[in-house]
């Protein structure tokens, strides 16, 4: 996963609300979203090859999301999946603070991640590079494969565009599609604007947009929430190569 728009209670039907994209090899097997048949309450993506999943969501509301943080000096080839953190917090009941309390112990036997858990009550951030448990402040954030709010041009335009949608006061359907809109963009910023993670200016470029398109790497789906009071709306659009929609799974159920 890399880039996470989100809102917290920002929105006066939807406490939560979740535009994301996953970006990944796109050689590695991964199932769509559904009901997972091992763990009935989750509803995510699933990683075929570790197990885990890199967005998802418990019946009862609860909310997971990772991204990796950009880094390729300091990765470990016998480090766990990261992508188990989400599935296991998912299959829990911990609250977010005491889940992250417990992992922040052991959070540098994994590659670098950025992790955020949501229940009921609370939304919480953890980036294994800080190391630090953050409680979510209510608004509009954005996260990428750097550091919450770190200002990347996609973070930057994904922040706005949600924000303008809710200005606009659209109603659902209208909010799920600007969501889809802003994680279809496929705008290659400035490399003025580019950070330096690292991977060198070829990959800073083809990594800017929030659409990502490759034949070996790119955006592997795009997932919108809407978590309302009682009711969760959730769709994944899976995504080819050049970025087109090749598939699309909707679900909508009560909390």
């Amino acid at each position: 996963m890399c880039l996470i728009i989100f809102a917290w209670q920002a929105h006066s039907d939807y406490p939560l609300v979740v535009a994301a994209n996953r970006d990944e090899w796109r050689e590695r097997p991964a199932a769509p979203a559904g009901w997972w048949d091992d763990a009935p309450n989750i509803l995510a993506g699933r990683d075929l090859e570790a197990g885990g999943t890199w967005l998802g969501v418990a019946r009862s509301g609860r909310f997971a999301a990772i991204t990796n943080f950009r880094d390729p000096s300091d990765r470990k080839s016998t480090a766990p999946s990261r992508g188990q953190l989400v599935a296991d917090y998912l299959r829990g009941s911990a609250s977010p603070r005491d889940y992250l309390e417990q992992l922040a112990a052991n959070a540098a036997r994994y590659n670098g991640f950025n992790l955020l858990l949501a229940d009921a009550t609370s939304l919480c951030y953890f980036g294994s590079r800080e190391g630090n448990i953050i409680d979510v402040a209510p608004g509009i954030h954005g996260l990428s494969n750097h550091l919450l709010d770190e200002p990347w041009p996609k973070v930057i335009k994904g922040k706005s565009a949600l924000g303008a949608a809710f200005e606009a006061k659209v109603p659902e359907n209208a909010l799920q599609e600007r969501s889809f809109a802003f994680l279809s963009d496929a705008f290659h910023a400035d490399d003025a604007a580019l950070p330096d993670t690292g991977v060198g200016l070829e990959w800073e470029r083809m990594l800017s947009p929030a659409l990502i398109i490759g034949e070996k790497y790119g955006t592997r789906c795009s997932t919108v929430l809407l978590r309302g009071q009682a009711e969760i709306i959730f769709e994944e659009r899976t995504r080819g190569a050049s970025g087109e929609v090749t598939a699309r799974n909707a679900f909508r159920f009560q909390r």
